[in-house]
């Protein structure tokens, strides 16, 4: 499609594609999803001016992987979201082939972007460029274009910049791959945004006892949090373990401590982020009373997104729900941040034997559940989650094959906080040392039901929804 014909086209994509969107009985009916067509990483998530602005990669024409920008939502409460301008379209030669990921900063006053412009050449080869715009008057953005050119020593794969300011200087963190074909973190720094010096790879495949571990690292984003920095990556190409990383690309983290001076991390193992079936590409951000706040695509790429049933009626994917950041131990955890509390309807309450439990409408609820024993829980006879002594584990039939397919978080857990949604289930372990997000598509009305002896004491609500305007 030429350029120039983005924008009526996407237009008229809205206006048929939203009400067939919305009356999908999987429509999400309190997260964040795409009005139609495709969505998928998080960008700019930002606290900017008093409200927090929350872009996204999106395809308005359909639910392919193609003509990627950014739209743009904002809200004064995180739980109240309002449609923006769009702010990225792919309409220039620097980023023809995708407004990829990036950041937002503040300016000295000024809200502005910080992207990947992609460009994919007719031999298949690709380049990247890293780009600038700015906010405008009328609530959109303009382009300023490229401020980064590829970096000599690396392929076309350099993307998503997440940018901060510390002291006098801005630093960015990169992805790359090497010309070995090794996934990289690169570090730069700048004091305009404009001019920047790359400062060296602070961390990938090969580096800090890490050995092999990946051929691309995605989406990252680096921030310190009680006294630990902390880099999540989404790297690409890590192996396989028997009960960890088992998405087609799994989503990780790693904490230390970040040597501005010498540019260096130092740092330990990778842990993965979320152990669900779909999860990628997370973006945090402070908030304006200090707390760091983490968002993901509930969506894996090359994977099976493209059998799920939501295609049919012309969307694909949505957001997790917005959840807060704190570091234990040097340890990274995540629970639902509190504003989401304020859609919990009448609180209900039970204890006894799991068996006995009362049958729960699953299409909006939170569940929080403690037990000592064994437990099974059946989703809609859609999504099962054993809960054993010494591991979670949770099980959905293969979109492709109908086998069924497993995924595991490891150890004993006690308490569970269970956020539901028309088709999403998020899994909070521990007060958030795991977690497990997942799609999931069953038939309306959706039901839970608990089998097994063990005694459990549960607290749950329905939960309202609350639209995007």
């Amino acid at each position: 499609m030429a350029l120039t014909n983005l924008l009526p086209a996407l237009l008229q994509a809205v206006m048929k594609g939203q009400p067939k969107a919305l009356k999908d009985s999987h429509y999400p009916g309190w997260h964040l999803a795409p009005t139609t067509g495709l969505l998928n990483d998080p960008n700019g998530f930002i606290h900017f001016a008093g409200r927090y602005h929350l872009f996204y990669q999106w395809n308005g024409l359909g639910c392919q992987h193609q003509h990627k920008g950014w739209a743009h939502w904002s809200s004064d409460d995180l739980l109240h979201w309002q449609h923006e301008p769009v702010a990225l379209l792919p309409d220039q030669e620097y980023d023809r082939s995708g407004c990829y990921s990036g950041s937002a900063v503040d300016n000295g006053g000024v809200l502005t972007l910080c992207y990947t412009g992609n460009v994919k050449f007719d031999d298949g080869t690709r380049t990247a460029w890293q780009c600038l715009a700015v906010q405008n008057s009328e609530g959109g953005f303009d382009k300023l274009g490229p401020a980064i050119p590829l970096p000599h020593g690396y392929t076309g794969h350099v993307r998503d910049p997440k940018v901060w300011r510390h002291g006098e200087y801005w630093y960015m963190v990169l992805g790359a791959q090497d010309l070995q074909l090794q996934g990289k973190v690169l570090l730069l720094r700048s004091e305009n945004l404009w001019n920047w010096q790359n400062l060296g790879e602070i961390a990938g495949s090969g580096l800090g006892g890490l050995g092999a571990a990946g051929y691309m690292w995605e989406c990252p984003d680096m921030f310190t949090l009680g006294g630990s920095t902390f880099l999540i990556c989404c790297p690409q190409g890590i192996a396989r373990e028997e009960k960890r990383y088992l998405n087609t690309y799994p989503s990780a983290w790693l904490g230390g401590q970040l040597d501005y001076t010498k540019a260096q991390f130092h740092h330990g193992e990778f842990h993965e982020l979320d152990a669900g079936f779909e999860f990628y590409a997370p973006q945090t951000t402070l908030t304006a009373d200090g707390r760091r706040l983490l968002v993901g695509w509930m969506g894996v790429p090359d994977g099976e997104e493209m059998r799920q049933p939501t295609v049919a009626n012309g969307w694909i994917h949505q957001m997790t729900c917005l959840r807060e950041l704190t570091s234990r131990d040097g340890k990274l955890y995540q629970q639902p941040i509190v504003e989401l509390q304020a859609l919990r309807g009448e609180t209900r309450t039970w204890q006894g034997a799991a068996d006995a439990m009362p049958v729960l409408d699953v299409q909006r609820l939170e569940l929080i559940l403690e037990s000592a024993g064994e437990v099974t829980l059946n989703f809609a006879d859609t999504l099962i989650l054993q809960w054993q002594n010494d591991e979670l584990r949770l099980a959905r039939r293969s979109l492709e094959t109908g086998e069924w397919l497993y995924r595991y978080w490891c150890g004993q857990a006690r308490k569970l906080q269970i956020l539901c949604d028309h088709s999403s289930i998020e899994i909070f372990i521990n007060d958030g040392e795991g977690v497990m997000s997942s799609r999931y598509f069953p038939s309306h009305p959706a039901q839970l039901t608990l089998t097994g002896r063990a005694e459990v004491r549960a607290h749950y609500w329905s939960l309202r929804s609350c639209m995007v305007e």
